[in-house]
């Protein structure tokens, strides 16, 4: 068990939450939810041991392991995948090494009587116990299970880290996490990185061999898969609920609900008092009663409502140029990399106005279509776009084509035309830019807060085939409902890349299928295709 007592974290004059208490037991699964600049991230640092409170504790066990996977990271660059997974279980190996030193010093010494000596044998009695008391593994089979889980193939693990993308490093960290067997798993936005088959097979690793979690995440599905407590920081302090995401949300609007009633009859009472004062303090009769009811609102406690979530703010595209009927039409296309063949005999029809998702595995070959169909690359075949078309594209590295000396106000105030002006703080409120943000230089902001500007900027520019590619890793949930509501009611046509199973829910009808060198059509939404798929894996594993 994990006690957190008194905590609070203070900074420049700034609260950002005081007296947070509550424990972390076996099994638990937590939610740690909240809007961003709540205080979550800080919360998770000081449970890590990373960061220090200004004031409280947390105290476990002796011996109590805990593992933190933070957002960002990078591996070492100096040795292959499997070589710096296999580290996961370096503290065994290290332990062993102790105990070997030690049994040697013990035949060397001849100061049986010693003190030093009897310490000795205790201390390497304790590690043996301790040693022995690991379970017995075969760890380059643990660790070929876990790599493979995650996305790898065996042929990835003789190549060196440094290969990899950063999605791909992270991915080395979460399975040397998970090979550790902590008591505690930490996990900060862990799914930013991971396909859909690596967040299904995470989802049933931390349901059924985690000991306890706690998570951060904007996936709401994958929240609500996998955890059975929810703590919601809020306005410098929590809520704790021992419920999942969906029936949280539930007892959250219930909770706010009661809230504004109690401030609403609040408010009623202090002005009924105010006017009370205010009619009779110059009444000699009524002075013990004005003084009274004076002293009565100094003392008062003032019933705050938490923050109002303001999804109901509305972002809409422009109206979208008519295109052709058929905005994308590919015949045949095949794409290689030197010897490596990517995808070939693409046959796609994609229609005006149709809303379409592009899914599967990391490295099949998604995001090298998209760079066909903007022209970035060449390829094998036939690939048309129709009369018209106007592509708005949003990648990862769109974050970095924005020009560094303009504000984030600025940035936006440039492209916006007609009645979106006049809204350009709320747009920007929604997409977690607050007051003191708008005035920044783009040249100050993190990579996150760079990804969400350049969201913004694409969504404002008047397009007809919408090209996504992962466009929610950095999105909180408010602002996924936001953009994903847009997207529905977009006119035009669009493409979307991603590994998001809820934000795709409702807002795609077809799903292309990236794998094994090809991409297959699948007349269904996201949640159809997933069921569809699971009913082939398990006809193909009563095949063999």
């Amino acid at each position: 068990m994990v006690l957190v007592d008194g905590l609070a974290v203070e900074f420049g004059g700034t609260t950002l939450f005081s007296d947070v208490s509550f424990a972390i037991n076996p099994k638990d699964r937590v939610a740690l939810m909240g809007k961003n600049g709540a205080g979550k991230s800080t919360l998770l640092k000081i449970l890590a041991g990373v960061r220090e409170p200004t004031r409280g504790r947390v105290s476990m066990p002796k011996d109590f392991s805990i593992a933190y996977l933070p957002q960002h990271l990078m591996t070492e660059d100096d040795c292959t995948v499997f070589e710096e997974t296999s580290r996961a279980f370096s503290h065994v190996q290290n332990l062993e090494k102790e105990i070997e030193r030690i049994n040697h010093e013990l035949t060397v010494r001849t100061d049986y009587d010693s003190e030093e000596y009897m310490q000795l044998i205790e201390r390497v009695s304790s590690l043996s116990e301790k040693f022995y008391g690991v379970e017995e593994i075969n760890y380059d089979a643990a660790v070929e299970k876990m790599l493979i889980g995650l996305g790898f193939s065996r042929s990835d693990f003789n190549r060196m880290t440094s290969e990899f993308s950063g999605g791909w490093r992270m991915r080395i960290e979460l399975a040397k996490l998970l090979l550790q067997d902590p008591d505690l798993i930490l996990l900060d936005e862990p799914t930013n990185h991971l396909d859909i088959d690596s967040v299904e097979w995470f989802e049933n690793f931390l349901i059924n061999s985690a000991k306890s979690v706690v998570v951060i995440s904007h996936d709401r599905a994958f929240v609500d898969n996998i955890t059975n407590r929810t703590i919601e920081v809020t306005m410098g302090r929590i809520y704790d609920y021992k419920a999942s995401y969906s029936q949280y949300l539930e007892l959250r609007k219930e909770r706010r609900e009661q809230q504004q009633k109690q401030y609403d009859d609040q408010q009623k009472m202090i002005a009924e008092t105010k006017e009370f004062i205010e009619r009779f303090k110059g009444t000699y009769s009524k002075t013990l009663q004005v003084q009274s009811r004076v002293k009565m609102l100094e003392k008062l406690e003032l019933i705050e409502v938490d923050e109002i979530d303001n999804s109901a703010l509305k972002l809409r595209f422009p109206p979208s140029p008519r295109s052709g009927s058929y905005p994308v039409i590919a015949e045949d296309v095949s794409k290689s990399y030197d010897e490596k063949l990517i995808f070939s005999g693409v046959n796609l029809t994609i229609e005006r106005g149709e809303k379409v998702a592009f899914v599967g595995r990391n490295g099949e070959g998604k995001s090298t279509l998209v760079k066909c169909i903007m022209g970035e690359i060449g390829f094998g075949g036939s690939l048309q776009l129709g009369h018209n078309v106007k592509i708005g594209y949003f990648a990862q590295n769109q974050a970095s084509l924005l020009d560094e000396e303009l504000t984030v106000f600025q940035t936006i105030d440039d492209i916006a035309v007609g009645d979106i002006r006049t809204k350009i703080r709320d747009i920007l409120g929604a997409f977690m830019f607050g007051r003191e943000d708008i005035d920044k230089k783009v040249r100050v902001l993190s990579g996150g807060e760079r990804t969400r500007l350049a969201m913004i900027k694409l969504l404002l520019e008047p397009v007809n085939l919408l090209i996504l590619d992962e466009p929610t890793n950095h999105l909180d949930l408010k602002t996924k409902d936001i953009l994903k509501q847009a997207l529905i009611d977009f006119d035009g046509t669009l493409i979307v890349v991603s590994h998001d199973r809820d934000f795709l829910n409702g807002l795609v009808k077809k799903v292309y299928e990236f794998g094994n060198q090809k991409v297959t059509e699948h007349l269904e939404d996201i949640y159809g295709f997933l069921a569809k798929k699971k009913m082939d894996s398990l006809r193909e594993i009563e095949r063999k």
